[in-house]
């Protein structure tokens, strides 16, 4: 007669301290993916041409006009860059209190915005000065600093902050 060979069975529950040493593991790793998405460093806006040029790329094919915004942090890197309003050929409606709301969000520090005119005549209107003076009253309410407001168009983009308007 054969002896019946003992058979180990493999789906025991794994001991407590593998457990604990997995468990260990998976936090860690979650603990490392949280600090890339929370200290996510963007690129570092390091010169007013880089920012035009940036600007200047992202707007200039667009055939009606928008209004862009960079959300920086305090060492000016960008946390996000958002198209917020899109307008007609000659105008766009813009909402200072959408800005501030979104600077909030993305917790930024700074502020650099631009919008393009399709025309290609990069001189800011009235409404475009009016704006930025609004603007610039209500992120100064919430210490978030405008650094320049961009229009975009044939050739060289306008600075307010070149220009002294800011």
């Amino acid at each position: 007669m054969l002896t019946p060979i003992p058979i180990r069975d493999n789906t025991a529950e794994p001991s407590a301290a593998t457990s604990s040493r997995s468990d260990d593991r998976i936090i860690a790793k979650a603990i490392a993916l949280l600090e890339q998405r929370l200290y996510a460093t963007g690129p570092i806006v390091t010169t007013p041409q880089a920012a035009r040029d940036y600007l200047r790329l992202q707007l200039m094919q667009e055939p009606s006009e928008v209004f862009a915004v960079v959300f920086l942090t305090t060492q000016h890197q960008v946390i996000a860059c958002e198209t917020l309003f899109r307008g007609s050929v000659d105008t766009t409606e813009i909402h200072p209190r959408v800005i501030v709301q979104r600077a909030l969000l993305h917790n930024a520090a700074a502020l650099i915005v631009s919008h393009q005119h399709p025309s290609g005549n990069t001189t800011p209107s009235a409404a475009d000065r009016a704006l930025t003076s609004r603007l610039r009253m209500a992120l100064d309410l919430i210490d978030v600093r405008l650094l320049d407001h961009l229009v975009i168009g044939k050739g060289e983009p306008y600075s307010f902050a070149y220009h002294g308007l800011l």
